[in-house]
């Protein structure tokens, strides 16, 4: 059912977000609402010209930006680069999927995602970076692939569910992916805290 990865996987980090974040953690509350924001406009579509657009991917693709913008002059270059990169490699991996479908061996929406999260994964370092370049790549992809196939009078919804659906499963892979890399530094804190504790204690 197209959405269904969508809702469940946001439901699950809005809750996060809302109730399991420390509230002196700066991107809490804007997480919470972008997220529950993007969930409520999901059901709603923009007709511009030729092209109709999921409004929930518009968000958040408007917010990646506003994001970006806050960071560093560096760091936006590198990071417009990088969604370049994601971009065109969405849309190849969409216009290859029309004509030679035959390499298509699982299924779309996980080797989409995983081969966006691999990528994502060695342009940048942050988890928030990974986001922000992901989100903002994949959707202008879905622009660039809407283009093409309207060229050839195929129409594209952008951003529509089947999209949210690899969104929310790549957001997903990128978040376990990163609590992966920092596990043994979890490990270390907690186990540097008994220790301390230990010692107060004798």
């Amino acid at each position: 059912m197209e959405g269904t990865l969508f809702y469940w996987g946001f439901w699950l980090f809005w809750v996060i977000a809302t109730f399991f974040l420390p509230n002196q953690n700066p991107y809490r509350m804007k997480l919470a609402a972008t997220i529950l924001i993007s969930i409520i406009l999901s059901k709603y579509y923009l007709i511009l010209g030729k092209f109709e657009m999921n409004i929930s991917g518009l968000f958040l693709l408007i917010t990646s930006y506003f994001f970006l913008s806050h960071e560093k002059w560096s760091t936006i270059i590198y990071s417009i680069i990088c969604s370049l990169i994601i971009s065109l490699a969405y849309t190849g991996f969409q216009l290859l999927e029309i004509f030679d479908p035959v390499w298509m061996i699982f299924k779309r929406e996980w080797m989409l995602a995983v081969g966006m999260v691999f990528l994502t994964i060695l342009l940048q370092n942050t988890l928030k970076g990974r986001l922000l370049v992901v989100l903002s790549g994949t959707i202008q992809g879905e622009v660039l692939y809407s283009i093409i196939l309207n060229k050839n009078n195929l129409p594209h919804q952008v951003s529509d569910l089947n999209y949210l659906d690899v969104c929310s499963l790549i957001s997903i892979l990128l978040v376990i992916w990163s609590l992966l890399e920092n596990v043994g530094v979890i490990f270390q804190n907690h186990w540097s805290f008994l220790e301390k504790s230990k010692q107060k204690s004798s």
